[in-house]
Formats: C-alpha cells, structure tokens, sequence
C-alpha cells in the first residue's frame, strides 16, 4: 500500500498507519530508515516509535552497529487495520467533498475569466482536481511541490515553489488536503498575492 502523501482526517493517525504500514512491509527499519522512507523528519519518527511501542503496536529489538530495529506486534497488525479502514472512509468522504468543491470552484473561475490555473501540491486531491479540469476549457500551466521537484504530475514537469514567478498564471489552486494550510502559507512566503490563491478546502 502507497501510502505516501494521502489525506486523513488526523494527521498523527496518518502517520502512525503510515509507520506501521511501512514495518508490515519490511522485516527490519530503523528510524533513520523510516525518516528517509516517509520524508518525516527523524526527531517526529522517534517521537511516534515511542507512542506506538508504548501501546504495544511494535517492538523494538538491537542489531548491529548499537542500533535498533522495530517490528510489528500482533497488536499492531490490528491497529494497522483499523487505521487503514478510517482512511479509507476519510478517501470515499474526501472524494465527494474535492469532486463537488471543485466544479463548483471552476465554474467560478471560468465566469470570472480564469484560463490559466497553477496547481499547489500533488496528492491524491490533486489527481481529482485534474480529472474534474478536464471537464473545462481551463488550461493547467504549471505544477508544483516543495516534496515532489523534478517528478511528474500527469505528464508535466512538478517545479518548486520558487518557479511560480516564472510563470504565466491567472489563479493558483491548493490542490492538497493532508498538506493545505503548509503549502498555503508557502506560497505567501513566495510572495504569492492571496487574491490570486484558491482553495479547494478550507484552510
């Protein structure tokens, strides 16, 4: 399971499935191993180890090297269970909420004479708001993501935040749930005027 970049409605929840999740998949990771997978920094990945061993969700045991390695106990495999069935309604709730949000949201962009829209963040949220896009005559000229320089989104190139004022844009569209208020705030550092910046949800 990729669980990378998805939307929850907790982002602590989030990230302790995405900590189990990761151990249910591998014999053997340390925090650093961890911080590097998920892209969370190692003082936060030692601070939800600690939580999650002390609720009995993984063991810790030493390897070589005076480190340690952490595995998922029974009781974690439940958890992990659990957790992943609440993200799952958190996805089907999510969907239906960015799918209505965003027509709604284009539909007032085009009468207001937007034709050319950024998108802000590559999550799951921002595949819908690509899908729904196509659906109109707004054409998506750029994409970008602090995480993500240098991948693809649908084909485009995703840039760093920093390249937005190289680029020819009416309106910039948070598409992120997980990471909305970081990559809002994030634009305003760049010097982004909040009038041109739209939100599919509120931050």
């Amino acid at each position: 399971m990729n669980m990378k970049g998805a939307p929850s409605s907790g982002t602590d929840q989030f990230r302790s499935l995405q900590i189990l999740d990761e151990l249910s998949s591998n014999d053997s990771l340390t925090q650093r191993d961890l911080s590097s997978r998920l892209g969370i920094a190692l003082g936060l990945i030692n601070s939800y180890i600690k939580n999650l061993a002390a609720k009995g969700y993984i063991t810790v045991k030493a390897i070589p090297s005076k480190r340690y390695a952490y595995y998922l106990t029974p009781k974690g495999f439940t958890e992990k269970t659990r957790l992943s069935y609440h993200l799952l309604q958190d996805y089907t709730r999510i969907y239906r909420e960015a799918k209505n949000n965003l027509r709604s949201l284009f539909s007032d962009l085009k009468s207001n004479g937007i034709r050319k829209v950024i998108f802000a963040g590559t999550d799951e949220v921002a595949e819908i708001a690509y899908i729904t896009l196509q659906e109109t005559t707004i054409e998506l000229v750029g994409v970008v993501d602090p995480e993500k320089d240098g991948d693809l989104f649908f084909g485009k190139k995703i840039r760093p935040l920093s390249s937005i004022k190289d680029m020819k844009y009416d309106c910039i569209i948070v598409a992120s749930y997980l990471y909305r208020d970081k990559i809002y705030h994030a634009l305003l550092r760049q010097g982004v005027d909040k009038k041109v910046i739209r939100e599919i949800f509120s931050v």
